[in-house]
């Protein structure tokens, strides 16, 4: 485990691009300032001792210091003593819809990113409370089980598309049947699942499931994302819109939210319908509802002990500064004779 304590001095990196562009400005303009007084092989008589390739080489030894020396300046910490810790919270499940209807832009950016960015603020926004996300399209896929990691939950979050999952269609009933695994503590009555959904080719006994999931002590939140106008859903390679996709006549499919189903399915789990268009309400509304529940104490390992590693960095950013500062323009002895970078 490793916490990076001042991300901001990540944006010294752009000076790395920087150097280098300044570097290839300064070259370009040397080369045709020499242009003007001597020809090349004249140039070669008058500095035999020049050294053509150790410029290149300096610039890069000062982009690898730069490198090291943010890493140094962001304070690396390493997670060195784990132990088990009491906490109170609620088990929440996330089930997501990864299915081809959800890459439509009728919301910014689109669905899909639209649910991962309601998935992560929501998370954010979570005190104590353990957290697990399931994929779904034409089946579910667990993603990740239920823990108290966080970083590792948004790590898989952001790496859902609509790709993942081969098989098409929305089947809400699979992603709540595998839901009901998640939670395997059998006295644990504050369980809570959020299906992020457009509800659009619903198949499945859902509102059935649902019923029964309540019974087992499992509250269900639908939100819905989307607009009930719909849009059409592009197809794109390398980001650029290729074409929408066309059913079997060759129409432009409009997919549309279908907020009745995710509605039913809320009611029959005594849950809420939230409409996920405004993120900064779903996220209130979710902490509001997490916060008014009882806790369920429980233990979690963590880390309680973590350790500077800048030292390591900066020391490796100082001795390429100083090899930096000590490598010469001119050509090296034995390298010469040996004649690597063919400058003779």
């Amino acid at each position: 485990m490793y916490l990076l304590e001042e991300k901001i001095w990540f944006w010294l990196l752009l000076a790395i691009p920087l150097v280098i562009l300044l570097y290839l400005g300064v070259v370009v303009w040397q080369r045709s300032a020499q242009k003007r007084f001597a020809s090349q092989p004249l140039l070669k008589q008058l500095s035999p001792d020049r050294s053509y390739f150790k410029p290149t080489l300096k610039i890069l030894i000062l982009c690898i210091a730069i490198f090291f020396l943010v890493f140094g300046l962001v304070n690396l910490k390493m997670g060195t003593k784990l132990e088990t810790v009491k906490r109170e919270g609620v088990d929440v499940v996330f089930a997501i819809d990864v299915s081809k209807s959800m890459l439509a832009e009728d919301i910014a950016p689109n669905r899909i990113e639209k649910s991962k960015q309601l998935v992560t603020q929501i998370i954010n926004n979570l005190g104590s409370d353990r957290i697990g996300i399931i994929a779904y399209a034409g089946s579910a896929y667990p993603q990740l089980p239920i823990t108290t990691d966080y970083s590792s939950a948004k790590l898989f979050l952001s790496q859902m598309n609509t790709d993942m999952l081969s098989s098409q269609g929305t089947a809400i009933a699979e992603a709540i049947e595998l839901a009901k695994t998640y939670y395997n503590d059998e006295e644990q009555t504050n369980r809570v699942l959020f299906i992020i959904s457009d509800g659009e080719d619903h198949v499945g006994e859902a509102s059935n499931l649902a019923e029964q999931a309540n019974e087992e002590g499992i509250r269900i939140f639908t939100i819905g994302v989307g607009k009930p106008e719909g849009g059409p859903i592009p197809l794109k390679r390398n980001g650029v819109v290729q074409a929408y996709k066309k059913d079997q006549n060759g129409e432009t499919v409009i997919t549309r939210l279908d907020a009745q189903t995710l509605k039913d399915i809320a009611a029959e789990a005594n849950g809420e319908y939230l409409d996920g268009s405004n993120t900064a309400d779903v996220v209130e509304t979710v902490q509001n509802l997490l916060n008014s529940m009882d806790k369920k104490e429980f233990e979690a390992k963590q880390f309680a002990d973590f350790k500077d590693q800048f030292q390591w960095f900066l020391g490796v950013a100082l001795l390429f500064l100083f090899l930096d500062i000590f490598l010469l323009d001119k050509k090296t002895g034995w390298l010469k004779k040996l004649n690597l970078f063919n400058e003779n």
